[in-house]
Parts: C-alpha cells; sequence; structure tokens
C-alpha cells in the first residue's frame, strides 16, 4: 500500500512540477471541472477503478497514467527488494540506494513523456544523493568513481551541447538531460555509464524513426535515460558479466 501512495504523490509531481505549482496544497482536484476530490475517492488504484477513469462529477477521463503510475512504483519497490534487500547482507544499503534510483525515474519518465521537462528538483538532488551512498562502507561503488565519472559525464555532455548549439544554432541535448545523467552517474559508475549511453540513444533512435514524423518535433530522450536506467539497475550486472566472460 506504502507504494501506490507513493505512486499517488508521484502523479502529484508529475501535474505539478511542470507548472511550477505547489506539491502540497491545494489538495486534489479535477483538472476539467476543478472537483476537490475527497479522500475516500482519493485511494490508489482502487478508486481509479471504481471509477472507471472518470471524474466523478463531471464525467472527465483520468488520463491513464495515473494508474500506471500507481501500479509500477510498488511492483518496482518489491522487484528492487527481491534484487539487492534480500540477496546481500549489507544492511539493505543497496536496496534503498537502487530504490531512490529507479523510483525517481519514473516522474522523471512521465515528466519527460507529457510535458517535455525534466525538473531540475527530480534530477540535481540525485548528485549528492549518490555521491554520500559511495561513502557507506557497503556501497557497491566508491565515491572517487562516483565524483570522477560525475564530472566527466557532465563536462563530456556539456561540451557536446554546446557544440551542437554553436553548429545548428538550436538546442540538442537539453540541461535537464545533462543534469539527469550526471546524477545517474554517481549510482552507477564509469563501469555502467557507457551502456547507459548506448542503450538510450538506440531505443531514443529506434522510437524517432518508427514512431515520430514530424522530424521537427520535440523529442523527450530523457524517457529512455529512465527507461533504460531500471532496465540496467536489474540486468546490468548480468549483462556486464556476459561481456567479460
Amino acid at each position: 500500500m506504502f507504494g501506490a501512495a507513493l505512486g499517488s504523490f508521484f502523479n502529484v509531481l508529475i501535474h505539478r512540477l511542470p507548472q511550477n505549482k505547489s506539491i502540497i496544497k491545494p489538495l486534489s482536484s479535477c483538472a476539467s471541472c476543478g472537483y476537490k476530490i475527497p479522500f475516500y475517492l482519493n485511494i490508489p488504484i482502487i478508486s481509479y477503478i471504481i471509477l472507471k477513469g472518470k471524474c466523478k462529477n463531471c464525467g472527465a477521463s483520468i488520463h491513464w497514467h495515473h494508474l500506471v503510475v500507481e501500479i509500477i512504483t510498488p511492483a518496482i519497490l518489491i522487484a528492487v527488494f527481491y534484487k539487492y534487500g534480500t540477496r546481500y547482507n549489507l544492511h539493505h544499503v543497496l536496496f534503498f540506494k537502487y530504490a531512490i534510483l529507479c523510483l525517481v525515474m519514473i516522474p522523471i519518465f512521465f515528466t519527460d513523456a507529457l510535458h517535455k521537462i525534466i525538473p531540475h528538483v527530480l534530477s540535481i538532488p540525485l548528485i549528492p544523493i549518490g555521491l554520500l551512498f559511495s561513502l557507506h562502507p557497503f556501497s557497491d561503488l566508491d565515491f572517487k568513481n562516483a565524483a570522477i565519472t560525475a564530472l566527466v559525464v557532465f563536462a563530456f555532455l556539456y561540451i557536446i551541447a554546446l557544440l551542437y548549439m554553436l553548429i545548428r544554432k538550436q538546442a540538442g541535448l537539453g540541461g535537464g538531460d545533462i543534469w539527469l545523467l550526471t546524477g545517474i552517474a554517481t549510482f552507477l559508475g564509469a563501469l555502467n555509464m557507457p551502456f547507459i549511453f548506448i542503450l538510450s540513444a538506440l531505443l531514443g533512435i529506434l522510437w524517432f524513426v518508427i514512431f515520430i514524423r514530424d522530424r521537427d518535433l520535440e523529442f523527450a530522450f530523457g524517457t529512455f535515460i529512465a527507461v533504460t536506467t531500471v532496465f540496467w539497475v536489474f540486468a546490468g550486472d548480468r549483462i556486464i558479466s556476459l561481456i567479460w566472460i
């Protein structure tokens, strides 16, 4: 239930952060008619199903992402615990580390997909959080690796973005993407980041070629970074072990 409630909070972030609205008040309301949603109609997952995805007051459709977020949030929490909370006897530091990383990817994915923005309040805090985890004696990544990787990633992406701007006279890689990848670097380190870059780019290119008809349409690269990061948290160690065999 905690995971579903956290997913409900993520929906608030997804809706309000791109609009620079407070995430504390006012209480949740219908985006169409402004109906203040009472607590008994704001129960994660259950309320959406009972209301059949529609506002009780005006009947307007409630976007499907609300239900999806409330389902995948506890699912990811359980999956991270299964992989890191029971596998290692390390005071669960790896569970908390990767739970935070994966959970933050959820609102980042949807804010970028729906609003074409990655709020700095979600991406930048990953940097100090990742560095703090690297200081823990049971961390799987030391502080030096985390810090240097983050600096290299930031510098590399900043230079790429600057060169693109100078050559094409328009923004290429957004600042949100740069901060996001820098934050992820403090969690995953030098060994994993090349794979994050490559897989994110491949997914993005594939999506762009297959689904995007308007070549001038703004591209939400953060969604592919988020998906790749969550995938790599669960499968990265196995893929690397296969490569090194």
